[in-house]
């Protein structure tokens, strides 16, 4: 059934909120498990429907996954022997699918993954997936809607170095490379805190793995893994979706379980801006309270940069903010289509190739629109407490695959937010 939420304007968001472990990490390190035989545990898991499809995946794989979203506990039993077809039916509903490919190939020697489908914010090549895996020896080809890698020898150390610092490719090279003899160093790699977090589950499993979170990682080899028990990193693209949130509609939020050190560019962004930061003992704290923060150009770019899963939010808040700004996308070629909805809200801003020119105004205007992503909706939805009247967000279901009772928190600070059915026409 589809849903949206009714959101009324007007809000200030004050109080606190708590984020959880990462949606971009929990998914990869439920396919690391595949690693190694035997029962591993993952905590600090969020409750959010993106974990519920990778699971069914791991399960057609043959992998017992007991998932308690409720303690926020992923249990995994990966037995000896596990299939290696991941799918179109799950893999086109969630990228992160993509991330069994490397584990894959180095147990079993083989994956066949439906090339990915999941949100529409523009084109992610597999090619640096499959020169990476190449380099170690695997053969690689698509095939009838799906990317085939065999290696039935096993794979080998190699140097190899990416001409984009990808997140994907870094992630399935380096699980690829961790079963491979040998050595292997990956240069120009990503280095946001999640392959960090990778790499440290990684090393609790008996891998040797060096540099992670800087551009270099080396890989010694080893036979096998055992299986372990890991916590997942904190959500920073969540922790800086309520820092945005706190900013745009003038609150006062402290994060509970936020890292500002992972949000340096976005936090240095809105407190140059204006806002009030300050790390404090269980996170840090956002507030713009009875003041109206400056607009500020935006460019996004690989980590330690601007993250582009904060971009939306950034559109969001300069609609509202004082002044013109300047909002660029470096890494996906289709992430404005929250500008035309926006823009039914009554915002100030145009398109022009990968750059979107803001114009501040004091408030928006309450209207229906259509979430397009994950962050595009959480966006929308801040947007519409800043927006006179009542705001109606469709596509409630891409919010509910990176926030956990994304309403709930929101109605804890003062929001007025309600999730009802999305069966008739909008202001029927």
């Amino acid at each position: 059934m589809r849903e949206r939420f009714r959101v009324v304007g007007g809000a200030h968001l004050v109080g606190e909120v708590r984020v959880v472990g990462a949606k971009n990490s929990a998914l990869k390190l439920m396919a690391v498990a595949l690693l190694a035989v035997g029962r591993t545990t993952l905590t600090n898991v969020p409750a959010i429907a993106d974990v519920t499809i990778m699971a069914e995946l791991l399960r057609r794989l043959g992998v017992g996954v007991d998932y308690d979203a409720a303690a926020g506990v992923v249990v995994l039993d990966v037995p000896e022997r596990i299939g290696h077809r991941a799918d179109y039916e799950l893999v086109r509903a969630l990228r992160a699918s993509i991330s069994v490919l490397g584990p894959l190939v180095a147990r079993v020697g083989e994956a066949d993954v439906a090339v990915p489908g999941g949100d529409a914010i523009g084109s992610r090549g597999l090619d640096l997936h499959a020169a990476g895996l190449e380099a170690l020896g695997a053969e690689v080809h698509v095939t009838h809607g799906y990317l085939v890698a065999t290696a039935p020898r096993g794979l080998t150390g190699a140097e190899i170095r990416l001409d984009f610092p990808s997140v994907g490719a870094t992630e399935n090279i380096l699980t690829a490379a961790v079963l491979a003899r040998g050595t292997t160093t990956i240069d120009n790699v990503a280095k946001e805190p999640e392959i960090v977090d990778i790499a440290q589950m990684l090393i609790s499993m008996g891998a040797r793995v060096e540099g992670a979170g800087t551009s270099r990682i080396t890989v010694h080899g080893v036979e096998a893994l055992a299986p372990t028990e890991h916590a997942v990193v904190s959500d920073r693209i969540a922790a800086g979706t309520w820092a945005f949130a706190a900013a745009t509609t003038r609150g006062d939020i402290e994060i509970v379980g936020g890292v500002a050190d992972h949000l340096r560019a976005p936090l240095g962004a809105l407190e140059s801006a204006g806002c009030h930061v300050e790390v404090t003992d269980r996170g840090f704290r956002v507030s713009a309270v009875d003041r109206r923060p400056r607009a500020f150009d935006v460019a996004t770019l690989p980590y330690p940069g601007f993250p582009t899963d904060l971009q939306p939010f950034a559109l969001s808040y300069n609609a509202v903010a004082d002044g013109s700004a300047m909002v660029t996308e470096n890494l996906f070629e289709a992430r404005f289509r929250t500008v035309q909805e926006l823009a039914r809200l009554g915002a100030d801003a145009q398109v022009d190739g990968h750059h979107v020119m803001t114009h501040g105004v004091p408030i928006l205007s309450g209207a229906p629109v259509e979430s397009s992503d994950i962050r595009s909706g959480a966006a929308l939805v801040i947007a519409g407490l800043v927006a006179e009247g009542e705001t109606l967000v469709s596509g409630v279901h891409h919010i509910d695959r990176g926030y956990p009772r994304f309403e709930e928190a929101l109605r804890a600070m003062g929001a007025e937010v309600t999730r009802e059915p999305d069966d008739e026409p909008p202001f029927a």
